[in-house]
């Protein structure tokens, strides 16, 4: 019970940092850092991180057999989900990527159904239709934002979509490893492989940052993306699949477009309109009847 609590601690600090990311790393896109330079910052900082840390704990090998899911991970999670996610929410607005992000759990239930043969029945698939359904008006619609830093923000949402399949993904198949390996073994791992498949892109943005003109609002928002944003939300989550099901963890992600919300409103860095909510209502939904589970009375 007492680890059960402390899984489910862990995955509420990694979510209520994440609703509070979609805001502060926004504010310093493009004119700071560029998304995919951003990206560079993130995996190579947190790799040096958590290989720093791995030297005060016992030596863990990874067996060879588990070398291609490692990869395929790392891929996932610190590749693709990384740089959709921050071009995404570079060409978008920080709700619209709040309000996306909440597709995980539905995205979870499609891959558990393929690969884990878990059932469907009509209230989940009804859920799929109208969770996928809020994302595509915010795709089509939500380009009417009157959000000055957003300058494409259908192509946007689209990349976030894409963001929520690869994270879904990423908590399917990392699980295997959570069950077998310490947290911070898998992630120096996936970091370090992550660090080698993202250079090719995010190099050239990376050598484009101006240190010397940056000022301390931007640096220290910098930093809360590398430290907060990235080592501590993957060690927190990789900690709690230790215990909870990746459906539970992707269940967190709920909480997401409220804290981005009042965060964004509050900040003056995104505003609130009638797609946004028709949006954030049908995800919602969209969401519950993926995650209901009926009661069964016993006689």
């Amino acid at each position: 019970m007492r680890n059960k609590i402390f899984a489910l601690l862990a995955a509420f600090a990694a979510t209520t940092i994440y609703g509070l990311n979609h805001t502060i790393a926004k504010v310093v896109m493009p004119d700071y850092v560029g998304a995919f330079g951003f990206i560079m910052l993130r995996v190579v900082g947190a790799s040096i991180l958590f290989w720093t840390v791995s030297l005060f704990l016992p030596n863990e090998k990874i067996d060879k057999k588990d070398y291609y899911r490692v990869i395929g991970v790392a891929f996932l999670g610190m590749c693709i989900n990384m740089l959709m996610f921050f071009k995404g929410l570079e060409l978008s607005t920080p709700i619209n990527s709040g309000v996306i992000v909440t597709l995980t759990p539905i995205i979870i239930l499609i891959l558990s159904a393929i690969f884990l043969n878990e059932s469907l029945n009509f209230p989940k698939i009804s859920g799929i239709a109208i969770g996928f359904a809020g994302a595509v008006i915010l795709i089509i619609y939500g380009n009417q934002s009157t959000v000055i830093n957003a300058p494409n923000v259908s192509l946007g949402n689209i990349l976030l979509l894409g963001n929520s399949i690869s994270y879904g993904a990423y908590l399917v198949f990392v699980k295997k490893l959570t069950e077998k390996y310490h947290t911070v073994t898998i992630m120096k791992w996936m970091f370090l492989v992550g660090s080698f498949m993202t250079f090719p892109v995010t190099y050239p943005d990376f050598i484009e940052i101006s240190w010397y003109n940056m000022p301390f609002y931007a640096l220290w928002r910098i930093g809360f993306v590398v430290v907060c944003t990235t080592f501590l939300t993957y060690f927190l989550n990789v900690y709690a699949l230790k215990t909870l099901p990746p459906t539970t963890i992707g269940a967190f992600a709920y909480l997401q477009p409220i804290i981005t919300i009042i965060y964004a409103v509050l900040t003056g860095n995104d505003t609130l309109d009638w797609v946004k909510i028709l949006a954030c209502i049908l995800v919602f939904f969209g969401v519950y009847l993926v995650s209901f589970k009926k009661k069964i009375i016993k006689a």
